[in-house]
C-alpha cells in the first residue's frame, strides 16, 4: 500500500445518498475499493440529510487511511466559500455551508478531513475524464441525462467553472419553446429533455409515466410524438455545444442515456444542426 492514498466521495441525490471510496496509486487508474447507498431522508431537511451523509461517509472509511472527502450535489455551489447556493431539489437549502456542516460532524464521529464541494455533473466530468469514456481527452463536454439535465465541460484539461463558479450549467441552454424550468428561466434545454418534463408530457398524452417504458415503446406513433421534443432539444443542444467549443468528444451519461439505440439516433438528428 506504500503511496496509496484513500479518498471518499458523497453523492447528494434527491431519492439516494451513494458514497464510495476510491484508491489512488501512483500510474494506475483510480479504483473504487467500497461504496454503499441509503435512502435520502424523506423530508430532506438539511439535518437529517447532513446527519445521513456523515453516517455514509464513515461507513466506507472504516479500517481504511482516509484523507479527505468530496461531496457532490445537484445544484450550484460556491467553491471559495464552500456554499450549497441553490438546488431545485432541495428548497431551503440556499447558502448553506454544506463542506463546512459536514466537516464538523465528521470531526465530531472521530474522522477529522477536509472535504471538498462540487456540483454533480462536473465532478461526473472530472471522473469521465479520468477513468472513463473521455479518459486521454483534453477537451470534451459531459452530459447527465437524469430527473433534469447536467453537464460538465473541460477545456485544456481543466473544469471550466466561470467568473462566479457556474459555468457548465448545461441544462439550462436555451433550446426553444416557452416551459418554465425549475430555475425560474424558459425555454432550457431541461424542460424537454429532462426525465420531468419527458414524464410530463407522457402523463398529458395519457402514456405510461416512465422514461425507460416509453423508450422501449417508442416505435408507436404516440410515443414517437412525445419523445420528440426530447430528441430534437438534446440534437441542438450537442450541435450548440460542437460548435462552441469544438470538443474531442462529448459524452452522455445518466439514467435516460442508457436507453438502446440513443446514441445512434442523436448522432442523426445531430448531423443536420452541424452541417
Amino acid at each position: 500500500m506504500t503511496g496509496d492514498v484513500f479518498r471518499v466521495g458523497a453523492d447528494l441525490g434527491g431519492h439516494t445518498l451513494a458514497f464510495g471510496t476510491v484508491r489512488f496509486r501512483p500510474g494506475e487508474i483510480p479504483e473504487l475499493v467500497c461504496r454503499c447507498e441509503r435512502p435520502t431522508p424523506s423530508g430532506r431537511d438539511p439535518e437529517s440529510v447532513l446527519a445521513a451523509l456523515a453516517e455514509g461517509v464513515r461507513e466506507v472509511s472504516r479500517g481504511l487511511p482516509v484523507v479527505g472527502a468530496g461531496l457532490v450535489v445537484p445544484g450550484m455551489v460556491d467553491r471559495e466559500r464552500r456554499l450549497f447556493l441553490k438546488g431545485p431539489n432541495f428548497p431551503g437549502w440556499d447558502g448553506l455551508p454544506l463542506a463546512r456542516n459536514l466537516e464538523a460532524l465528521l470531526r465530531d464521529a472521530g474522522l477529522p478531513v477536509p472535504v471538498a464541494l462540487e456540483n454533480d455533473a462536473n465532478a461526473y466530468a472530472l471522473g469521465e475524464g479520468l477513468a472513463g469514456a473521455a479518459r486521454g481527452c483534453s477537451d470534451y463536454v459531459v452530459l447527465t441525462l437524469g430527473t433534469g439535465v447536467g453537464g460538465g465541460v473541460v477545456l485544456g484539461g481543466r473544469l471550466a467553472t466561470g467568473s462566479h463558479g457556474m459555468a457548465g450549467e448545461l441544462g439550462h441552454l436555451v433550446t426553444g419553446g416557452d416551459l418554465p424550468c425549475g430555475c425560474g428561466g424558459r425555454g432550457h434545454l431541461e424542460t424537454l429533455a429532462g426525465a420531468d418534463g419527458i414524464e410530463a408530457r407522457a402523463r398529458a398524452l395519457g402514456l405510461p409515466e416512465d422514461v425507460r417504458t416509453l423508450w422501449g415503446r417508442r416505435e408507436e406513433r404516440a410515443v414517437a410524438a412525445c419523445l420528440e421534443p426530447f430528441l430534437d432539444a438534446l440534437a441542438r443542444g450537442v450541435a450548440s455545444l460542437v460548435h462552441l467549443l469544438d470538443p474531442e468528444v462529448v459524452v452522455l451519461g445518466g439514467g435516460t442515456a442508457r436507453g438502446e439505440g440513443l446514441v445512434s439516433l442523436l448522432r442523426e438528428r445531430t448531423l443536420p444542426y452541424l452541417a
